[in-house]
């Protein structure tokens, strides 16, 4: 179902490119985004392409809220890290935030997610597909570079591919780290990179890293996503393929990742 789209347009921004990304696209097609940055890293670029970037931490629900309303946003977007670690160290939670969390049944993902959704929406607020303003960074399927997967890879990204769905029906993450139809890792609270430094460290070399989006997939947050970080990391802990989901996954900076596997001999793949 198609939804008609507000010029002026809410964001919700945690690490990375990606929302940056996204609020240039809508920028450049007459949209006016006003900001809300829960990072530090790229707030000075949001600002390129935001009338206006507000700075809090995850953890001040009423702030966000109350900005939100006082902007007169209508319908918002998700996008950018936002580590669940925050959980544990907990900055900065208002009185709204520490009532979600003793609310939740389990604090996981898709928990936490659908939680914060639910009170959007009873103020009036529509979460908006994260794919909507930046579907030109979706990958499709193929080989993407010059590296070509042998045999023994894709034996890996087949096993690696099966084991991430089922993860994924978890909800426990979305990356799994394979070398030799072996598990090294599966993705949890610590992130993808992490996830990779750690499957990574116990192969020694030649693993595997397959992504995929969840069999029940919000498009409202948490899709999948990679990007130069993802490659650097793989490079330094000696992975030699990565393969995501094709049309189901975004690719932030496309041709630097391309060159990047090139030059290091890693394949990138969308299967």
């Amino acid at each position: 179902m198609s939804i008609a789209l507000e010029q002026k347009q809410g964001l919700i921004a945690g690490d990375g490119l990606l929302p940056v990304k996204m609020a240039q696209y809508a920028k450049e097609n007459g949209f006016d985004v006003i900001a809300i940055s829960l990072s530090n890293d790229n707030f000075a670029q949001l600002k390129k392409y935001c009338s206006k970037v507000y700075s809090f931490c995850p953890g001040e629900v009423q702030k966000i809220e109350d900005t939100l309303k006082a902007e007169g946003i209508k319908q918002i977007t998700f996008l950018g890290k936002v580590s669940k670690t925050i959980l544990i160290k907990r900055p900065k939670f208002d009185s709204r935030a520490i009532d979600f969390i003793k609310k939740a049944i389990r604090l996981n993902d898709d928990k936490v997610m659908l939680m914060i959704i639910e009170e959007m929406e009873k103020a009036g607020i529509t979460i908006l597909d994260q794919t909507l303003f930046i579907k030109n960074l979706m990958i499709p399927s193929g080989v993407l570079g010059k590296v070509q997967p042998t045999p023994e890879q894709i034996e890996d990204v087949n096993y690696g591919y099966w084991l991430a769905k089922e993860t994924g029906k978890l909800d426990v993450g979305q990356s799994v780290v394979i070398k030799d139809k072996m598990i090294m890792a599966v993705e949890a609270i610590e992130g993808t990179d992490n996830c990779i430094k750690r499957g990574c460290k116990i192969a020694k070399n030649h693993s595997r890293v397959i992504k995929v989006a969840k069999p029940s997939q919000d498009k409202r947050f948490d899709i999948p996503a990679i990007g130069l970080r993802t490659l650097k990391t793989m490079k330094k802990f000696k992975a030699d393929l990565i393969a995501v989901e094709a049309g189901e996954t975004i690719i932030v900076d496309k041709e630097e990742v391309v060159k990047f596997a090139n030059k290091h001999n890693i394949v990138v793949m969308a299967i």
